[in-house]
């Protein structure tokens, strides 16, 4: 009798810190979000997302104030159609402007919002204009490698400035 006693508590334990680790990683993985705030949808529309993805964080001032809730393509503009979902204790200026950016050099992508100067607040489904895209590394180093190949060769047969 005793033995069975053990048994179920240890087997009680391990569920626990399973559901634990299970719980831990989502939030690692940004998969799980426990927000009881309520919250407000605003569209914006940008050429290029990169690699924003769902549930990634909407932020100002460092601080997140909302998430991404949900992507999707216009197919009448092709551009790409983001619906963010704003915590309603967070009021932004109608001329808000909306940037992609990147967490580090190669780190998750993000939203951080400018604040406009605008009398008025975004209200509940909202588009926001004034957007501009995320950067993408390859085309930076690409338009790089294209400006240094229409420089032209390096001419190895110029003076060197330096008296032997």
């Amino acid at each position: 009798m005793q033995r069975s006693k053990n048994d179920v508590w240890v087997g009680l334990f391990v569920l626990i810190g399973g559901a634990a680790l299970v719980f831990l990683a989502l939030q690692a993985a940004n998969l799980l979000t426990l927000n009881f705030q309520s919250s407000y949808p605003v569209i914006a529309k940008f050429d290029n997302i990169g690699g924003l993805k769902p549930k990634a964080a909407v932020k100002s001032a460092g601080v997140v104030v909302g998430r991404v809730e949900s992507i999707t393509f216009d197919d009448k503009s092709f551009q790409a159609r983001v619906t963010l979902a704003l915590d309603q204790r967070y009021a932004f200026p109608k001329d808000s402007s909306l940037k992609i950016l990147t967490s580090g050099l190669l780190g998750e992508q993000y939203i951080g919002i400018e604040a406009g100067a605008d009398d008025a607040n975004l209200a509940s489904g909202d588009v926001v204009s004034s957007t501009q895209s995320a950067v993408v590394l390859e085309n930076l180093i690409s338009q790089f490698l294209y400006s240094k190949a229409a420089e032209g060769p390096a001419d190895n047969n110029a003076p060197s400035g330096a008296k032997k």
